[in-house]
């Protein structure tokens, strides 16, 4: 059950307008209620729309910012007028301050609700029970701002950072934006004992979930309503984990978190138990660990659903696609010339070295295409196998004369070369033609054309047997 005192408009928030429906939506991203926004696509992220002149009790907040708190009777007050005389100050839009009370058993309640009596613009949020992802899911999943942000009742983090924070958001060149204690230029105060179990804490995150962000457990974020909104039903943890799971799926999917350099103090009279605290992130790292092992998050739903990628976009003269074929092709090329040369020690057992070299080049070079053809190039289906194999062969006659003259000119000049000679030789030359066979297999075999429409689907009245280049 949750209490919200009247949420009144006043200094921060005269005067300053932002629309609430952007795109022709009303409120929700997904335009519709419960589990639909998860499965719903999402716009392009826009820069919002600067304040208007307007009545200042109709104003809607660009952003919302929530406190969490815990028995802060004495760091509450403080706070929040810290926080509302900076963002009246400094900040271009209209705001709101969410004091989002978990559980308290102390003064708390009384204190919130006299805060949000006396400034406009702050409101109370009661919860009964505890857990600060759990007021934070609460509070953002029923706020109307369009971005919403979260720090601690300390005000650790130096209040300078939090428009850097949300400007990303607020010009739709982000998704999320974090504080990072850990940035180069970030200026720290803290003891070693935090700040060993900080920097341990994010090496595990890295190492484990493969975690490209550097600070998980700042109390100093950012996100925009509608990816919180696709987000927030995906994350588990009502904890102090919640941050670094919600960081965790939007950066699998594909999403864009901004870091931002903060000035931090520790808090010598912080209530946080770090024993604790550490022994729940570090269930929570190997529950979503086995997850993502194991395939159970439904990270289909999230994988690119924001709509303004421009790899998304067709465009005319642009070639795409070159560093995934690549990879693709260098592995290919990797497990292929060992097996190259594994044909090749065994047929040189009983033969020479050119029709060793030949017989292991052929049987290679058949495996090479059929794999470059489904995994480096993306052609599915059988219909035109045939001319690719044949192609492919072409290709393979390069890389034989190539190679085959490599052994001549070996032969010629030592006579009887050693086969650790003959290994190095070959090497040197298909390193040679491999660069030439990812040109023709690119520019001839499967040309762009074919590999630059990923989603092309054929007719319902062509060849079912036709490609289908994915």
């Amino acid at each position: 059950m949750t209490t919200d005192s009247s949420l009144r408009s006043g200094p921060g928030t005269t005067g300053r307008r932002s629309s609430s429906s952007r795109d022709g939506r009303d409120g929700g991203a997904g335009g519709d209620g419960g589990g639909g926004r998860v499965h719903g696509q999402l716009p392009g992220r826009e820069h919002l729309p600067a304040r208007q002149p307007v009545a200042a009790a109709s104003a809607v907040p660009v952003l919302d910012v929530v406190v969490p708190v815990y028995n802060e009777e004495k760091d509450l007050h403080p706070c929040v007028v810290r926080l509302h005389g900076h963002l009246a100050r400094t900040f271009p839009y209209p705001f709101r301050i969410t004091v989002a009370d978990n559980a308290s058993t102390d003064s708390t309640p009384a204190v919130a609700v006299a805060l949000a009596a006396e400034l406009p613009g702050v409101r109370y949020v009661r919860l009964e029970e505890k857990g600060r992802g759990r007021a934070l899911r609460t509070v953002w999943s029923a706020s109307d701002a369009p971005v919403l942000a979260y720090m601690d009742v300390d005000l650790s983090t130096d209040l300078n950072a939090l428009l850097p924070l949300v400007a990303p958001l607020i010009s739709g060149h982000s998704d999320l934006a974090i504080g990072s204690r850990l940035a180069r230029s970030s200026r720290v105060v803290r003891g070693t004992k935090r700040e060993f179990i900080s920097r341990a804490y994010n090496l595990i995150l890295r190492s484990s979930l493969a975690a490209g962000f550097s600070d998980a457990q700042c109390g100093f974020k950012a996100i925009r309503r509608e990816v919180a909104e696709r987000l927030l039903p995906m994350v588990e943890d009502s904890g102090w984990f919640f941050d670094t799971e919600l960081l965790v799926l939007a950066e699998r999917a594909g999403l864009r978190i901004h870091e931002v350099p903060v000035d931090w103090i520790d808090d010598p009279d912080s209530t946080v138990h770090i024993v604790r605290t550490a022994t729940e992130d570090l269930k929570g790292v190997w529950r979503v660990g086995r997850a993502l092992a194991v395939g159970a998050l439904p990270l289909d739903r999230l994988a690119r659903p924001f709509g303004d990628d421009p790899r998304d976009r067709a465009l005319t003269g642009v070639e795409r696609g070159l560093a995934r074929q690549l990879i693709g092709f260098c592995a290919v090329g990797v497990l292929s010339t060992l097996f190259y040369l594994a044909l090749y020690s065994l047929f040189r057992l009983g033969v020479g070295p050119q029709v060793a070299n030949g017989g292991a080049l052929l049987v290679s070079a058949v495996a090479n295409t059929a794999a470059n053809r489904r995994l480096t190039f993306g052609v599915r289906g059988r219909s035109g196998a045939v001319r690719h194999q044949a192609q492919g062969l072409v290709v393979f006659a390069i890389g034989l004369a190539l190679t085959s003259g490599s052994l001549a000119a070996l032969g010629a000049a030592s006579g009887s070369p050693s086969h650790g000679t003959e290994l190095a030789v070959l090497i040197t030359a298909n390193l040679a033609a491999t660069v030439l066979r990812f040109l023709l297999l690119r520019a001839w075999v499967f040309p762009a054309r074919a590999c630059s429409e990923p989603d092309f689907e054929p007719d319902s009245d062509s060849d079912p047997d036709s490609e289908d280049v994915r």
